[in-house]
């Protein structure tokens, strides 16, 4: 076990749920540390004040717990930022829980200089990302700060000595968690991810149940939905004309996307720590929002633009979640990327359909799509077809050099 004998005072990650409740006990037994708890409230649907109420059956007075309301300053510090990329990792996952994680950390450690506590501790296990996004975001705001990471320490091997941990401590188990849960969730306002147990074998269909944030696309109406998102600077301002804060908006895409089956998505990915993992992803407004704002870049970007753009999107979207939020190389790609929204801004009409998002409309005063330069009718002299020809020629140069030389072989 690390040894932690000079720590005072944690700030610990705090959900309510049974897994940090216990390590708010080991903390104070082992450690013989005073704890402070921090509960972020980022969208994920559960009530909140059972886990102050938690924190105060395990002795801790009002001052030691935090619970803040952290929706919109996720959404628009961390994820339209993210968006603006139009960034997904390995092609097709829209970064749920990769995104949410520097934030929490930042205000673990502001936190932590708030009270005088001189480490931070965290429930994330020593098989996967978050203890990597967690510590690599703390490390970056304070070089100095100590980190707590119960689950590669202390000697607890199953979930049976979890669970008999708890009941010599006198912590409440409540009834689901006394057998082996089937899939472990976790949910924030971007997505829902599940992974583990019935989710293990990448062969097997995820059960219906798996599934919370969105109906079966088969079960989705049969008439269409049709919105319209308002962009400004590449950011979401409105929908159907309406004006409003960036997490209302989230949340009412989330509502649309979860009606009509969008969003759903079974992946195997390639974890940074090494292995592989399955999960199953529910992302409804995001998937919307991505759809929307790559219509929108389509008519105000350029082209060289925009290709640089989606060049530089892997990086991005792997900084992410590998943990890099934090570092000099995303920001510097976010600075290119916020550069390139200057004139990101119309609307887009979408259509919603049993799974699918269609984009059937998209107009801007700032667009550059021109009716005179693609029409196949008359376009009085704004295009000259002759100056195709040179065109092709020079492009076409070493490509024709290359071929005589082969031909002469």
């Amino acid at each position: 076990m690390t040894s932690y004998k000079d720590v005072k005072k944690v700030v610990l990650a705090y959900s309510g749920g049974l897994d940090t409740s216990i390590i708010l006990k080991w903390i104070q037994k082992e450690l013989g540390a005073e704890v402070v708890t921090f509960t972020a409230d980022l969208g994920q649907g559960d009530e909140l004040e059972p886990a102050r109420k938690k924190a105060e059956l395990m002795g801790l007075s009002d001052k030691d717990i935090y619970i803040e309301d952290l929706r919109e300053e996720f959404i628009s510090n961390y994820v339209f930022p993210m968006f603006r990329a139009n960034a997904v990792y390995e092609g097709v996952y829209l970064l749920g829980t990769s995104i949410a994680r520097p934030l929490i950390s930042k205000r673990l450690v502001e936190i932590a200089e708030e009270t005088g506590a001189d480490a931070i501790a965290h429930g994330a296990t020593g098989k996967g990302n978050d203890q990597v996004r967690f510590e690599l975001s703390a490390y970056a705001l304070n070089p100095d700060i100590k980190i707590i990471a119960p689950w590669r320490d202390w000697t607890i091997k199953s979930r049976t000595e979890l669970i008999e941990f708890a009941e010599q401590h006198q912590i409440s188990i409540p009834k689901d968690k006394r057998g082996e849960s089937p899939f472990s969730v976790d949910a924030n306002m971007l997505h829902s991810s599940s992974e583990g147990k019935v989710l293990e074998d990448p062969n097997e269909e995820a059960p219906e149940y798996v599934f919370q944030r969105s109906v079966s696309p088969e079960e989705a109406p049969d008439k269409p939905t049709i919105i319209e998102i308002e962009f400004s600077k590449g950011d979401a301002v409105a929908l159907n004309g309406e004006k409003m804060s960036a997490a209302v908006l989230f949340q009412k895409l989330n509502d649309l996307g979860r009606d009509n089956g969008i969003g759903r998505l079974d992946l195997v990915e390639n974890r940074f720590v090494g292995m592989k993992s399955r999960g199953i992803y529910e992302t409804p407004g995001g998937t919307i929002l991505l759809s929307a704002h790559r219509a929108m870049e389509s008519i105000t970007l350029d082209r060289g633009a925009a290709h640089l753009k989606d060049e530089l999107m892997p990086r991005y979207a792997e900084l992410i979640y590998n943990g890099f939020w934090f570092s000099p190389e995303r920001e510097m790609l976010q600075a290119a990327i916020d550069h390139s929204q200057r004139d990101v801004e119309g609307v887009v009409r979408l259509k919603l359909y049993k799974g699918n998002v269609i984009v059937v409309g998209r107009d801007s005063s700032k667009s550059l799509y021109s009716d005179e330069l693609v029409t196949f009718e008359d376009d009085h002299g704004a295009y000259d077809q002759k100056d195709a020809a040179g065109f092709i020629k020079l492009n076409a140069l070493r490509l024709r050099t290359l071929a005589a030389r082969n031909r002469s072989k």
